[in-house]
């Protein structure tokens, strides 16, 4: 067809509408567009209280160890052909052995996939559950991932609450309330993403007889595994294999403080069996047939990442990382309209209950966030990403002068916008 031509050319292809549609639910997608709505010329640092990914300030550097594993690795020239799909035997094997230190049944490396970054031991496990009638049961507030590769797979995500007055527990009645003929699964974040919460060793057994009474496996995202600095120790989900089955999900990146590397796991914590009875396994490895493989040089290095990597390392970023949440939730104590209801004990962040009642021009948590980047080059997540309309997910792990500049500049905000009486 010629230029100018009146016909217009029809073309057989266009995108698909409900990959946009997934992303917009995303973490990566809302700070994207809050980003965006930065003042260029606003010449202070700005200031990331959204995403948990401290590796660019120098004090959450990672262990030289772990570099020089990744290092070693490469110049070996051992590691530059194709994995297994499954991930390579040593790695497996130490992941196998690293998990099982707190497991009252050992694994084995058959009982170890390696993924993408725990992202991908996401999308697997969801993948494999899909079924045309199938549902699942997701926290309230939770990790938006896991919604958006639930819509991508048309798989049917319930929400049951997590109790904020409770220590952020989860709301059993409501997962045996929510339950049916057709749930297959039930998702637990430990240590807490949103909350910053621990879960009790008491209660997460009565998530796991929860889940046998229902006939349903427990997914446990465990990617900030022993990241605990309160009363309560990190206890695996994998603990309760035997009266529940258990996958557990992680990687390295949230403990060694490298997510760009793009290592993690999905683990079969069932020494029952049942697993592999009903075909999950198969499936599994079905699925990692038709996908990528991390870099076959990372797993070469995880032996010596997760094996070598002394204590002294693990205490000063934990130790780090407890600083920065009690100057988080002292600081938000005098923040006009926010209001804390429990002091973060794990992982990266806090949850905060946003009063837009208090401000003169402020609606709801996402109209707060957009005019807090705007005028304050601050960035923190609106709660309604993470389920929860009128609260706000507070990153606390950066550097702290960057962390007490946040939460002067959130003070000044609000005071600005509040109303006048």
């Amino acid at each position: 067809m010629e230029n100018g031509s009146a016909a217009k050319k029809r073309w057989g292809f266009q995108g698909n509408p409900e990959l946009h549609a997934a992303s917009e639910i995303t973490i990566r997608g809302v700070l994207t567009m809050l980003l965006s709505k930065l003042n260029q010329s606003d010449t202070r640092p700005v200031i990331p209280l959204g995403h948990g990914d401290p590796s660019a300030f120098p004090c959450f550097r990672t262990s030289p160890i772990a570099e020089d594993a990744i290092a070693d690795a490469v110049r070996s020239a051992k590691f530059n052909g194709y994995s297994s799909t499954v991930g390579i035997a040593p790695a497996r094997s130490a992941v196998a052995k690293y998990l099982s230190q707190d497991l009252p049944d050992k694994l084995s490396a058959d009982d170890v996939f390696l993924t993408v970054g725990c992202t991908q031991a996401i999308q697997t496990i969801i993948t494999v559950l899909a079924d045309s009638k199938a549902n699942i049961l997701l926290p309230k507030p939770g990790f938006p991932y896991y919604e958006a590769v639930c819509q991508s797979c048309h798989l049917e995500a319930r929400h049951f609450d997590l109790l904020p007055n409770k220590d952020w527990e989860v709301d059993l009645d409501a997962v045996e309330a929510l339950a049916d003929e057709n749930t297959v699964a039930m998702v637990i974040i430990n240590p807490g993403n949103p909350c910053g919460n621990v879960f009790t060793h008491q209660h997460l057994q009565k998530v796991a007889e929860t889940a046998r009474k229902l006939g349903i496996l427990v997914i446990s995202d465990e990617v900030y595994d022993h990241l605990a600095f309160g009363k309560n120790p990190f206890v695996p989900m994998g603990v309760f294999g035997s009266i529940t089955p258990v996958v557990t999900l992680g990687s390295i990146s949230k403990r060694w403080i490298v997510p760009g590397w793009r290592l993690g796991w999905l683990v079969i914590n069932d020494p029952n069996g049942i697993i592999k009875e009903y075909g999950i396994i198969e499936s599994i490895t079905g699925y990692l047939n038709i996908s990528c493989d991390p870099p076959t040089f990372i797993q070469g290095a995880v032996p010596d990442i997760l094996g070598k990597t002394n204590e002294d390392f693990f205490s000063k970023i934990v130790n780090i990382i407890k600083e920065c949440a009690n100057t988080c939730y002292e600081g938000i104590q005098d923040v006009h309209g926010i209001i804390c209801p429990s002091k973060p004990e794990g992982s990266m962040f806090v949850m905060v209950k946003l009063d837009p009642s208090v401000f003169e021009d402020i609606k709801d948590d996402m109209e707060f966030c957009v005019k807090l980047a705007k005028e304050e080059s601050v960035l923190i997540l609106p709660g309604i990403t993470v389920g929860l309309k009128n609260w706000l997910r507070v990153t606390f792990a950066i550097e702290p002068a960057y962390l007490e500049d946040g939460i002067k500049r959130l003070k000044t905000f609000c005071e600005r916008h509040s109303k006048k009486t």
